[in-house]
């Protein structure tokens, strides 16, 4: 009678430790898997949008027309040295 009781708390036992910490976490740790996955797959788009962008686009001449623009005396402030 006595290793009956034993082993129905060893099967309950195992049973919680089964559907109430292994499967859990089994699925955790595929969902969190599954969300590393996905986001290196829209990194990886990103920099290769990012580097076609890139490779596709001139770079531009300056307008050998126009003259650069001097700064102005009032973009300029005067520094007074702190001691």
């Amino acid at each position: 009678m006595g290793r009956f009781f034993l082993l129905l708390i060893a099967l309950y036992v195992a049973y919680k430790l089964v559907f109430d910490l292994i499967i859990p976490v089994f699925r955790a740790s595929r969902q969190v898997h599954r969300q590393f996955r996905t986001m290196n797959e829209h990194m990886q788009q990103q920099a290769n949008t990012a580097q076609n962008g890139w490779q596709g686009e001139q770079p531009r001449q300056p307008n050998k027309t126009s003259r650069p623009a001097q700064p102005s005396k009032e973009d300029y402030i005067d520094f007074e040295e702190v001691k």
